[in-house]
């Protein structure tokens, strides 16, 4: 099992979660933040970190198709390992569903 960013994340990118990761298994890109699942360890200190609640295990019926969009992405992102600034709007998109179709490909700035 791992855990996955999913589209919660999109606009928001708080990254409270990077600074708890025991093996630093966060990417970023330009709009949201991923997890390589082939680099974590399911310790799930990152999961209550996140003030979007957009981190879930891979077991949960939610998480099923980012898995895949980590995995994609943490390949050719950035590996981030300490908090950033979250986006200035980032509270206004917090709670805002159906923000799939705003995830920018483009990579962050670590």
């Amino acid at each position: 099992m791992t855990y996955v960013v999913t589209e919660n994340c999109i606009k928001c990118k708080y990254m409270d979660c990077v600074e708890v990761c025991p093996v630093d298994c966060f990417y970023v890109g330009e709009n949201m933040l991923v997890i390589h699942p082939d680099e974590c360890i399911d310790c799930g200190v990152c999961e209550p970190e996140c003030p979007a609640e957009a981190i879930l295990p891979d077991s949960d019926d939610k998480a099923t198709s980012w898995v895949e969009i980590n995995r994609n992405f943490a390949q050719s992102w950035p590996n981030i390992t300490r908090k950033g600034e979250a986006p200035d709007d980032a509270d206004e998109w917090k709670d805002k569903p159906g923000k799939k179709e705003l995830l920018s490909p483009n990579p962050g700035k670590p």
